[in-house]
């Protein structure tokens, strides 16, 4: 294998050939304030998935020594993250009850099915599937989502038993049905973990204050001994690594979790993806977006065989990796290191840390994922976008997670496909005393040629629009103030057109040509031409009436005369003119 192949196959083998000793020192604090934050944020993210909280400790050691080893960013800090939980708890709580052996097993089980399909997806190339998840969908998503795991995370918050719900109003419903049973101390704790993650958050935004948070509250819980009082703990936290163990794989189980597999799988590496090029840009460095999937995939599959559920690439932990210096993945091997330690010495300090408190680092987390300002930015640039944010956000609340995803996935495609079947179209005049030519109804004082038609369409012409133009130029025809003479198309913008509008654009052809009405084409891409040639499109419409120049064509148009009946031409196929007209490329040129 050559050292280029082994760099791709292992991205670490580059950056530990070429890693330089300037760069330790970044990529040591990094490592150990990264796991600061992760260790308490993993622990409460497993309970939001419902499991004991040690898996969040389990996700974060395996993961990301691998992600380190096969992943392209040099920043990304891979773990559990809120709404990967949340998908999780949603799916499995299903098929067993939260925290029992079987929903653990399945939780587990779900992290190598996601592991699979990222890393199939990887191999063969897939990062283009996330273009199915448009922003404004994923921007609705995150909020809603937001809102949901915020939510659920009441009953810690107040000390109450809620019933498990993944809809908002059920969530509040059940909450102010149950206000008088409230636990006072627990909603004390709560909401001081709440105010002091805040007030650090904008006073010191590097310190690490989760961190802070569960030391505090598991202080104060052990000492004035709260537990007693009614106060939910994490309790007894194994201490140790987990036995490798290879997941369960059931067909009925596989069969259950796939849809959620497959959307964890999609949800996870957007966001990953997202926050990786995001600190790219900053760093002047590409990422893969094929070896990402091919790494987080790995990730999850290795995770998956010692205790971990799902993991993926979370923003706020990068951006802690990023401004804590990290210059190289050796930062995710020391966080790795670190929880590994914290694993084998430390578990028995988190026996009186109040979930109260973890309930408070996941709200203050997940609220920050609201983001007001790109609800305005998408109002003030394209209201149809806004829409789809509008639409996914809902139906994510109203239907749940996963429902409300493929909602959003389907209406970014309806939007999609209304879109390029009716493409927007301009009739185009010239501006005094240029050859340029604009839309008349940005130029109003562009000229138009009496009796012709100069119309550009912006979009591809194939079967789903080609109905479109004709309707387009019938309307237009039926406009004008005198008889048309000719219609001239301004291909400019068409990138290539499908054997249906090739057979189209022959019957409005023929129908104008039975009137005397003449059709010219400008500017003609390569790929547009070689198909009316292929077709015999281009012979029966004339290689005199084709141009480069529109401008050109225009001026022929106006003079145009209807051919008499000798001039007719047969529609049969032909190959490349030898020599084409002056005013025409030849087929294989591309402008």
């Amino acid at each position: 294998m050559s050292q280029r192949q082994q760099h791709h196959w292992l991205p670490a083998a580059g950056w530990l050939a070429s890693y330089r000793r300037d760069d330790l020192r970044g990529d040591l604090t990094a490592g150990l304030t990264t796991a600061v934050v992760l260790v308490p944020q993993g622990m409460a993210y497993a309970m939001l998935a419902g499991l004991p909280p040690v898996y969040g400790l389990y996700a974060s050691t395996i993961p990301l020594f691998i992600y380190a080893l096969f992943g392209t960013s040099r920043e990304l800090a891979v773990g559990p993250v809120a709404m990967v939980s949340l998908l999780v708890v949603a799916s499995v709580s299903q098929l067993a009850e939260p925290g029992s052996p079987e929903f653990i097993s399945a939780a587990i089980t779900l992290a190598a099915m996601v592991g699979v399909i990222q890393l199939v997806l990887g191999l063969l190339r897939g990062g283009f599937t996330t273009n199915l998840l448009s922003h404004p969908v994923v921007s609705g998503f995150t909020a809603a989502a937001a809102l949901i795991i915020g939510l659920s995370q009441l009953k810690h918050l107040l000390g109450l038993d809620l019933p498990r719900s993944h809809h908002v109003h059920e969530i509040v419903a059940s909450a102010v049905a149950r206000v008088g049973e409230i636990e006072p101390i627990t909603l004390a704790i709560g909401a001081a973990s709440i105010a002091f993650l805040v007030v650090l958050k904008r006073l010191w935004p590097r310190f690490p204050s989760a961190l802070a948070v569960v030391i505090l509250a598991t202080v104060v819980v052990s000492v004035l001994g709260l537990q007693s009082r009614g106060v939910a703990i994490v309790g007894d936290v194994p201490a140790g690594l987990p036995a490798p163990q290879v997941p369960t794989f059931r067909w009925d189980l596989v069969t259950e979790l796939a849809p959620t597999a497959l959307t964890i799988s999609l949800v996870a590496f957007i966001e990953s993806i997202s926050v990786a090029r995001a600190f790219a840009r900053r760093g002047r460095y590409d990422v893969d977006a094929n070896r990402e999937l091919f790494g987080l995939g790995l990730a999850n599959l290795a995770g998956s065989f010692f205790g971990g559920y799902p993991v993926t690439g979370g923003f706020s932990r990068t951006a802690v990796n990023a401004e804590a210096g990290a210059r190289t993945p050796l930062a995710s091997i020391v966080t790795a290191s670190v929880v590994t330690l914290t694993l084998l010495v430390l578990t028995p300090l988190f026996h009186s840390l109040p979930k109260a408190a973890l309930a408070a680092i996941i709200m203050v987390a997940v609220f920050g994922l609201i983001d007001v300002k790109d609800v305005r930015h998408l109002w003030r640039v394209k209201r149809s976008d806004l829409g789809l944010f509008v639409i996914t956000f809902a139906a994510t609340l109203g239907l749940g997670m996963e429902e409300g995803i493929l909602v959003g996935v389907g209406a970014s495609i309806l939007t999609f496909v209304v879109r390029t079947t009716h493409p927007h179209t301009a009739v185009l005049g010239r501006v005094p005393g240029t050859r340029v030519y604009r839309n008349i109804v940005n130029y109003p004082n562009a000229l138009t040629t009496p009796g012709v038609i100069t119309l550009r369409m912006d979009a591809q012409l194939y079967f789903g629009n080609v109905t479109f133009l004709k309707d387009a130029l019938k309307r237009l025809e039926a406009d004008l103030d005198v008889p048309l003479r000719a219609i001239v198309i301004d291909a400019s913008s068409i990138n290539q057109v499908d054997a249906s509008a090739d057979a189209t654009l022959l019957e409005i052809l023929e129908r104008y040509e039975e009137r005397g009405i003449g059709m010219y084409f400008a500017q003609c891409k390569g790929p547009v031409r070689q198909v009316m040639e292929r077709s015999g499109l281009k012979e029966q419409i004339g290689e005199e009436r084709f141009f480069l120049d529109l401008h050109d064509a225009v001026q022929a148009a106006a003079v145009h005369e209807p051919r008499s009946s000798s001039d007719e031409r047969p529609v049969t196929p032909t190959s490349n003119p030898i020599n084409p007209s002056p005013c025409q490329a030849p087929v294989n040129a591309t402008p």
